[in-house]
């Protein structure tokens, strides 16, 4: 599917590791001279923070003349069809939007409502905000089609461990994934982390290997750096996976406290990280 030729897109923010690249794709910025072609500008923005900088721009281009849509996860605009490459680097993609659960830190379903199956586009990065809870039939497509796929396949979209079964374990071996990711963000997902931690590893997928991975959530309300460090280490020595702290900030951008900034240091680098998860629990 190759992306429309009278659409720019514009981000307020700066380019990351899953934006697109194409000439039309823009970052913070209006560029001074843009193709003939083009005659509608797409602002997308994903967080609440950028919204203001996404409104003066939007503005900005409405000044000179075109035609001006502005939107993303930010403003709560429905996601629908996938288009591969137009909002994300080519390689990433969605078979699925929304989900069945309603967590308490989560606006998936308050933004993307029920979980809707999509028609599959080509991609190895998988980022469905639940994958295993469609049907094992759009399931199996899926990884019929990362069969076909040059790069090893890798879950950043996660893989709720509460619903990990045997035979998606079999399907993430049989693909040789580089990466998944599970989730602990409440109390309550320790338990089923432990049982899709062991259960992955008696499906061939080692704790050594460190492809098993996991957002772990960390400064919500009631929450303390000592606490959030043993969900860390816990994390790791006893369910199997490999942490990344995910600090909560809510709908709006909060400047990190001191002693989290502090915390989170040790995480986000990975050789500190290792030396961190080498100590004894």
């Amino acid at each position: 599917m190759s992306l429309p030729a009278n659409i720019a897109r514009i981000f307020p923010h700066r380019p990351t590791s899953a934006s697109p690249t194409d000439p039309l794709a823009f970052y913070n910025r209006i560029p001074s001279t843009m193709p003939p072609q083009v005659d509608t500008i797409h602002i997308s923005c994903s967080f609440t923070w950028h919204k203001q900088r996404a409104e003066q721009l939007a503005g900005i281009c409405e000044l000179i003349g075109y035609k001006v849509n502005i939107g993303g996860p930010a403003y709560g605009t429905p996601a629908g069809e996938f288009v591969p490459g137009m909002y994300l680097k080519q390689g990433y993609t969605f078979t699925s939007r929304g989900c069945p659960n309603k967590c308490k830190h989560c606006l998936v379903p308050q933004r993307q409502g029920k979980l809707v199956e999509l028609p599959i586009t080509d991609g190895f990065n998988i980022l469905d905000d639940n994958l295993l809870a469609c049907s094992p039939e759009h399931i199996h497509k899926v990884f019929e089609m990362l069969s076909r796929q040059k790069e090893r396949p890798i879950f950043t979209g996660g893989l709720e461990a509460k619903i990990l079964q045997p035979w998606h374990v079999d399907l993430l071996r049989e693909a040789r994934t580089e990466r998944l990711y599970c989730a602990y963000d409440e109390p309550n997902d320790f338990a089923p982390l432990v049982d899709a931690g062991k259960m992955l590893r008696d499906g061939g997928i080692s704790k050594k290997s460190q492809k098993a991975r996991a957002y772990v959530l960390v400064g919500y309300d009631g929450d303390t750096p000592e606490k959030a460090d043993k969900r860390m280490r816990d994390t790791w020595h006893i369910a199997g996976f490999v942490p990344y702290a995910m600090y909560y900030r809510g709908m709006d951008y909060v400047k990190t406290p001191q002693e989290w900034r502090k915390f989170l240091v040790p995480w986000e680098i990975p050789q500190t990280r290792a030396k961190v998860l080498e100590e004894a629990v």
